[in-house]
Order: structure tokens, then sequence, then C-alpha cells
């Protein structure tokens, strides 16, 4: 795991890559619990009878679950321990080039983008590549964007 302490050592970091999570198994369980928080019961998620017949052969996972495990297996990956505040500014780009089948093992490639000095302090931008194991294209592609605030 990378630990970045100073501005100094995350603007060094610009342009390299950071790492790569261990593989995590996606199984229905947690795409239920995210159906559930998020009220999106499409059958393509939930349905696992009905979704034998879909175009997929079986359920997948949203989308946005998807993206929405960049932060846990990020903080495997990297951590910011600088002063300040750390605040998540948004996301630049997000793309679903293959979709994520229920059962299927991902694990996540973190690469440090830019690293910019603002009036606050510094924006980086972190690109995040979600890979399933056996699939030639990625589950997710995101670019993220933080602020380090001292």
């Amino acid at each position: 795991m990378r630990v970045f302490t100073t501005f100094e050592e995350v603007a060094e970091a610009a342009g390299t890559e950071l790492g790569t999570t261990e593989w995590v198994t996606i199984d229905q369980r947690r795409v239920n619990q995210f159906a559930d928080a998020t009220g999106d019961h499409q059958w393509i998620h939930v349905d696992m009878e009905r979704a034998k017949n879909g175009p997929f052969g079986g359920t997948i996972a949203h989308g946005y679950l998807t993206l929405s495990l960049v932060p846990w297996l990020g903080s495997q990956v990297f951590t910011l321990r600088t002063p300040g505040a750390k605040l998540n500014y948004g996301v630049n780009k997000v793309r679903f080039p293959t979709p994520l089948l229920v059962g299927k093992r991902v694990r996540l490639t973190v690469k440090m983008g830019d690293v910019v000095d603002i009036p606050s302090g510094k924006q980086l931008t972190v690109q995040h590549t979600i890979e399933i194991e056996g699939e030639a294209k990625p589950a997710c592609v995101a670019e993220t964007v933080v602020l380090l605030l001292p």
C-alpha cells in the first residue's frame, strides 16, 4: 500500500501506477443489497431465474455498484495522510465497457493522474480500472478528482 503524507509526495507520483488490488468476487447478495439501497430492482440485476435467459446468461452488477467499489478497493492501494481536508470533488469520466456478471472476480488498478496547484491546495485526478478476471475489457474505467486542502 502506498501512503502519501505530503503534497510533494503526491505531486511526485503524478503519472505513475500506484498498484493493483487482490481479486474480489461479486456475489448476488452484494448486488441485492445495492438494489435495496438504491431502489434499482431491474430484473437483469436481481431476478436470477429470468436473467438466465437474458442477454448475459445471468444477473449482472449495477454499473453504479461497480463504480461504488472504487473507494473501498482504492483504499487497498493507496491512502492520503496529507495534512488538512481531502474532498471528493467529482468524476471526470466513467465508462462501463463490459457487463459484470455476478459470480465473477474483479480487481482494481490505480494510476495517479495530474496533480495541479489550485488556490486552496492541490487537485489530483486518479485513474481507476476495474478489471474482470478472464475478460478482455474492464467492467469500469473512471477518473476521479480529489481536492487536498492544507
